[in-house]
């Protein structure tokens, strides 16, 4: 994160959900790693299975967590909570593991988080990026567990001056 006179302010996020440790996640795959050494923050969206995960990636950068279905109290008492709200260099962020079905899904969550620029979930392992109802919502899908998918995902995202300049969802398998 650069500050400065005259500089623009911009924060490199890494967005991963559903890593299901330690039957997908032995330890962080080596694609998910490259990304994380360039980031300023990590965002995990639910799901991580075991706290040791939160631990492993607060080695590459400070990490806001949220619980998924599958976490226990080891999760939680790490400091994930069910849902949380940041401000990234500007860009209000809520954060879910569960966002519901995908009819209604943008309205729901412009009601949830009336304040939100981007709303982060996981659940689906179905990577989206889509915005409607005034609100963007973003799933980076699973990096471990692709389900139908043809890849194991994660998302990147660049906020620059309070807007969300890069969005995007990587294969990493």
């Amino acid at each position: 994160m650069q500050a400065g006179c005259g500089m623009m302010v911009g924060m490199d996020i890494a967005v991963l959900s559903d890593t299901h440790a330690p039957r997908r996640w032995k330890t962080c795959p080596a694609a998910v790693a490259e990304r994380l050494r360039t980031v300023d923050l990590i965002l995990h969206a639910g799901d991580v299975c075991t706290a040791d995960v939160l631990d492993e990636l607060s080695a590459y950068a400070p990490v806001h967590a949220v619980l998924g279905n599958n976490d226990g109290p080891d999760v939680a008492a790490w400091g994930a909570p069910e849902t949380l709200e940041v401000d990234l260099a500007g860009l209000r962020v809520a954060m879910i593991h569960d966002s519901g079905p995908a009819a209604g899904r943008t309205a729901r969550m412009r009601r949830r988080f009336p304040d939100a620029d981007l709303v982060v979930f996981g659940h689906s392992h179905i990577p989206m990026d889509l915005t409607g109802d005034g609100v963007r919502v973003f799933n980076p899908g699973s990096p471990t567990d692709r389900r139908r998918q043809p890849h194991g995902t994660m998302g990147l995202l660049r906020v620059t001056d309070g807007a969300l300049t890069r969005a995007e969802i990587v294969s990493v398998t």
